[in-house]
């Protein structure tokens, strides 16, 4: 899938170095997949979710975290059930990601996963309990990020089609609606509002800096 219009010699253009951080993180995805076997494989995915714990709201508990297990803050954002789970995610990833790496760093790229993956995930916790996963709460911030640098940063070479920001808002409410089901909404919500935020800050900080 493609965000970027039709080339233009006076638009910014991505850098050419490989973005090894977003192939990481997809290559990350496709080795928890196989190992779970796309979410089936339990012994492995209790190393994996937030917590084993089964509680939501004002019961929630982190007992593996405050044990020294810090990586369940982050690692379901690499659990995926399902072929289409998965490969619709990374798509996205792909094509967000190594945009934001190429045009703003390898660094920024990886705090906003962190960030954004970290407290999507703290969030669907709170609503929904620990057994989820997938990599769209980040791909919604990468969305929403991407989205406001090419929006309030002119030159800056970031590039989405208003109809890609429709199809995914579009696709938001469908799941937040329960058209479509079993959907780490929540995860969702956080991840974009931190993209928003994030893109919106780092758009008016680059118009300061050029002035």
């Amino acid at each position: 899938m493609s965000f970027a219009s039709s080339p233009d010699e006076n638009q910014p253009r991505l850098a050419s170095p490989l973005p090894l951080l977003t192939y990481a993180l997809i290559g990350a995805s496709v080795v928890v997949a196989f190992l779970t076997r796309l979410g089936v494989r339990e012994p492995i995915l209790e190393h994996l979710f937030i917590t084993n714990f089964p509680a939501a709201g004002s019961d929630v508990r982190l007992p593996e975290v405050i044990g020294g297990q810090f990586w369940r803050l982050l690692t379901p954002i690499f659990i995926h059930f399902g072929v289409l789970h998965l490969v619709f995610n990374l798509l996205w990833l792909r094509d967000l990601g190594s945009m934001i790496e190429r045009l703003d760093g390898v660094a920024r790229l990886l705090a906003f996963v962190l960030v954004s993956g970290v407290l999507s995930n703290l969030g669907q916790l709170y609503v929904d309990g620990p057994f989820f996963g997938g990599m769209s709460g980040v791909v919604y911030g990468l969305l929403g990020y991407v989205w406001m640098r090419s929006r309030f940063s002119p030159g800056s070479g970031f590039v989405l089609h208003s109809q890609t920001v429709l199809f995914m808002l579009g696709w938001f409410v469908a799941c937040v609606a329960g058209v479509i089901p079993n959907v780490a909404n929540t995860a969702h919500g956080v991840g974009l509002a931190i993209g928003l935020l994030w893109g919106f800050g780092a758009a008016k900080a680059k118009r300061r800096s050029y002035r």
